[in-house]
This record gives structure tokens, C-alpha cells and sequence, in this order.
């Protein structure tokens, strides 16, 4: 692993008393951790993973990637883009950690990228149970298929130290409602050209951390059948240009949940 990942899930002590963890435990540098013990430990853990960590760093990437292959619809740039990803990677981990004493303990598949330029955090994947409660979250509105299914895979996913990411399905309905409760208080959205939107169509999946910047699915546009999701700025008070010529990257509206998560994940630099 690299050194920022080192340094990030960096447990307490007497030599770092500023670790981020109180406690941390490298499953995949761990071969002699049982199953039984480790998952009254942290019952949340999937035997998927757990089998995961158990293999060598190679298998554990190309398992990976099949896996992502066999959950994500098909996309006719996304298998190149995914392929390169995961060439690029140097390792990947999983990592048991306990912010504090008595905090239950979560876990994180993380992605450690070639030459230590940063890596990746995702969640354990989403139950069907609780894909079931975020489209009731939602029932006017029928949530991007590829969206749900990149749940399956992680349900919550960041770059580096990025402290929001894709918001887990629990904490949608709350960040839906704080959003709507801020942009409440800013007053009407528009469009770059000055339309006005009902608010209530936006559904952000994801929060700039520390600012009021959001993307979000817009239930009012549908370039590939399916919710495309634009970039609301609580700066301007307006989303992006679906009607601009100009690339995704640059309007940040995206036709697919796939195309921007392809965005979000390109190589840090």
C-alpha cells in the first residue's frame, strides 16, 4: 500500500497519537484472523470480502474487477475505462477500522493507486433490503438502473481523504432533505439561461464537502432513458447546461450515473 494510504489508516499510539483510528486492522496483511473472530468483531463484514483479503494482490484485482464487470450494466466506453482503472492500481486492501473506543467498527475495500498518487474508499455493498427503501424514499421517480447497481458494489464510495463522496443509500433521504431545506432558504433554481426548475426534481447523490455544490439526478431529463444528472452550484443557484455542445467534464451534466462516476474516478493527479 501506499504511503498515503498508510497514512490515512493510521491508528492511535504512543507514536501517533494523532492517528485517524483508534483501532485498525489490515485484514488482507492479517492471514491468521479467523472468520468467526472477525466477524463478531465487526458484523457487518461480508464473507465476500473476507475471502477477498485472503488472496494474493493480483487475484484480488482482477477479482475485483470481474466483479464489477458482472453488477454494472453494460456502457460502450465504461469496460476500456475500467480495465485501465484497475491496471493502474498497485493494491487493493481491506481495512477494518474503529474511529474511537467503543464506535462500532466499519469497513473499507480501498484502492491504491500505482506511483502513490492516492487511492480509493468504497463501503460495503448495499442490501436488496435497502435498495428497496431508498426507491420508497423516492416513489415518484424511478432511480438510474446503473446508480442502484454500483450500490451492489459499494454503497458509499470517495477518492482519497474525500470526506462525502457517493452518498450511502441510508443518508440519502436526509441529505435530500437538507438540500431541500437550503435551497429553501436561497430561493428559486434556474437553469444557466434563467429557467426556473421545481427544486423537488433535483435528488443529489453527491456533496462537495464543505460547500453547497451537489450533483444531482434531475427527474426532468432523460438523454438515455434513464435520470441524467447535472452539477448544482448553491453559489450561482443554478445546474448545469444540458443543452451546451460543450463535453460532460465541462458542464458537469452527464447523460448516465456511469458517465459521471467515470469522471469522478479518473486518475488523481
Amino acid at each position: 500500500m501506499g504511503h498515503h494510504v498508510k497514512e490515512y489508516f493510521c491508528q492511535s499510539s504512543n507514536d501517533a497519537p494523532r492517528g485517524n483510528f483508534h483501532k485498525v486492522i489490515a485484514l488482507h496483511d492479517s492471514p491468521h484472523v479467523r472468520w468467526e473472530s472477525i466477524s463478531q468483531l465487526a458484523p457487518d463484514l461480508c464473507k465476500g470480502w473476507y475471502e477477498l483479503a485472503r488472496l494474493n494482490p493480483r487475484d484480488r484485482i482482477q477479482f475485483t474487477h470481474d466483479f464489477w464487470l458482472s453488477k454494472l450494466p453494460y456502457h460502450p466506453k465504461f469496460d476500456t475505462f475500467l480495465a485501465n482503472f484497475f491496471d493502474s492500481l498497485e493494491e487493493i486492501g481491506v481495512f477494518i477500522v474503529q474511529k474511537k473506543f467503543d464506535d462500532p467498527y466499519q469497513t473499507n475495500l480501498v484502492y491504491s493507486l500505482k506511483g502513490d498518487v492516492g487511492f480509493f474508499r468504497g463501503a460495503l455493498p448495499v442490501s436488496e433490503e435497502e435498495i428497496l427503501n431508498i426507491e420508497k424514499t423516492f416513489p415518484s421517480f424511478i432511480l438510474p438502473s446503473d446508480y442502484l447497481a454500483f450500490l451492489r458494489i459499494h454503497n458509499g464510495f470517495c477518492k482519497a481523504t474525500d470526506c462525502t463522496g457517493i452518498t450511502p443509500s441510508t443518508q440519502v433521504k436526509d441529505l435530500y432533505q437538507n438540500f431541500q431545506a437550503l435551497i429553501q432558504q436561497e430561493g428559486p433554481v434556474t437553469t444557466t439561461k434563467g429557467t426556473i426548475i421545481d427544486p423537488k426534481t433535483l435528488i443529489p447523490f453527491y456533496e462537495s464537502f464543505g460547500m453547497p455544490f451537489f450533483q444531482c439526478f434531475w427527474a426532468e431529463w432523460y438523454p438515455e432513458q434513464e435520470m441524467g444528472n447535472v452539477y448544482y452550484s448553491g453559489l450561482t443557484k443554478s445546474i448545469s447546461d444540458v443543452e451546451s455542445s460543450d463535453s460532460p467534464s465541462e458542464t458537469m451534466a452527464f447523460p448516465t450515473f456511469t458517465d459521471w462516476l467515470m469522471f469522478y474516478m479518473e486518475q488523481i493527479e
